[in-house]
């Protein structure tokens, strides 16, 4: 039974070659790695062909130009030949485990779980700096809870078809590209189960290419057109705002946002929410710039 794996790529050579190292030495060896360079210039795809050369297992797939991490993905999805699919960004890591634990687990809710399954997603290792720590994450995820947060994380293992069938990921959008995809993903085949073993090395160390740095312009823009596409009504909008305030971002609303996110609808829980985050703007303010939380 076949599992491929996923991973799109560029200018990122020195953690690339880890990630990849970490696929293939999975302890369950029916794999297949499909890497999608969108248009390095650091030597990644000159490493991608000579590996592809010696390893059965690698295909490459090598864009001239850039065209987003999104469209890396559609590609690597619609040419894998596993039953099973999954994916990895260049700079995490797979445990020698992670392939193996996934398939177990897989079958063991085929065999005893009565709901519908739609994915599942590992436990982190999260890896800031030198330090790592396991986080904490929700055992059972519904679509309706992903208004609130992202508690997936940035992975899911499962069926291929699955992935095919909800059409992959939306090249459209300006940030929260996963989050998206998983709203599709359990919407139309059911919850999430968390594999709650370690088996997953996701890097948060932090780089100026992260999205969550500077680039509020771009989380607003994903969340309205979270609300285009799957908002059904005034508190799932709210929901979704909350969200780009969230800590991690260190991002505060403006008037006009707290205003249009009022509009929405009368919310005790989601006013006094950001208007704490709102709040901390001020609260922070006669401090030294340099002992401040970032963003604020």
């Amino acid at each position: 039974m076949r599992v491929s794996i996923y991973m799109p790529t560029k200018n990122r050579l020195a953690s690339l070659q880890l990630a990849v190292n970490s696929v293939l030495a999975q302890s369950y060896q029916d794999i297949e790695l499909l890497v999608v360079d969108d248009g390095s210039t650091d030597g990644s795809r000159e490493y991608l062909k000579a590996l592809e050369m010696r390893d059965p297992r690698v295909r490459i797939f090598l864009n001239s130009h850039s065209h987003g991490a999104c469209h890396a993905r559609n590609i690597a999805i619609k040419a894998a030949t596993g039953d099973f699919l999954t994916g990895i960004d260049d700079d995490d890591e797979f445990l020698p485990h992670h392939i193996a634990a996934l398939l177990d687990y897989w079958h063991f809710l085929e065999k005893y779980e009565t709901a519908p399954v739609s994915c599942i997603f590992p436990q982190a290792l999260t890896r800031i700096s030198s330090e790592q720590r396991v986080g904490l994450r929700r055992a059972r995820v519904a679509y309706q809870s992903l208004f609130e947060s992202n508690y997936i994380g940035n992975q899911i293992f499962t069926r291929r078809e699955y992935f095919i069938n909800t059409q992959g990921f939306d090249e459209s959008m300006p940030a929260w590209q996963d989050l998206e995809f998983f709203f599709r993903v359990l919407k139309t085949y059911g919850e999430a189960r968390l594999m709650d073993i370690p088996s997953y090395i996701f890097d948060e160390t932090p780089r100026p290419d992260r999205l969550s740095v500077g680039k509020k312009n771009l989380i607003t823009a994903a969340c309205r057109r979270m609300m285009e596409k799957h908002a059904e009504d005034p508190r799932q909008q709210q929901s979704l705002w909350l969200q780009v305030f969230a800590r991690h971002y260190g991002f505060q609303p403006d008037l006009l946002e707290i205003l249009q996110f009022m509009k929405l609808g009368f919310w005790p829980g989601g006013y006094k929410r950001i208007l704490k985050v709102f709040s901390q703007k001020f609260r922070w303010a006669s401090f030294p710039k340099e002992n401040r939380p970032k963003g604020l």
